[in-house]
């Protein structure tokens, strides 16, 4: 197997390796100690769902926003796009017979 593609030989997280990251948890565990590190880990958590489901609120609310051209703009853009993801939709219509 290629060293580079092993997952524990390959840098994990910001082209940290594994001993920089050993380090940085011994650090953590010597600051907060062994007991809260969950608890941070389940705040870290749940503030990320907040800001996951806030960010969805807001591109939800600009759909809200808009008027009916531009939902009938956005509607034919993602046909479109729906069309050109589908495998042999390219000439299987009646245009695409000879």
């Amino acid at each position: 197997m290629n060293t580079m593609t092993h997952p524990l030989l390959a840098p994990l997280v910001l082209g940290l390796g594994t001993q920089e990251l050993v380090i940085i948890f011994a650090v953590l565990v010597l600051l907060f100690g062994a007991k809260k590190l969950p608890e941070l880990a389940r705040g870290s958590g749940r503030a990320l769902r907040i800001f996951k489901a806030e960010t969805k609120g807001l591109m939800d609310d600009d759909d809200e926003t808009k008027t009916p051209e531009q939902r009938q703009i956005d509607a034919q853009k993602r046909a479109e796009a729906e069309r050109e993801r589908r495998p042999g939709s390219e000439g299987s219509g009646p245009s695409g017979t000879l």
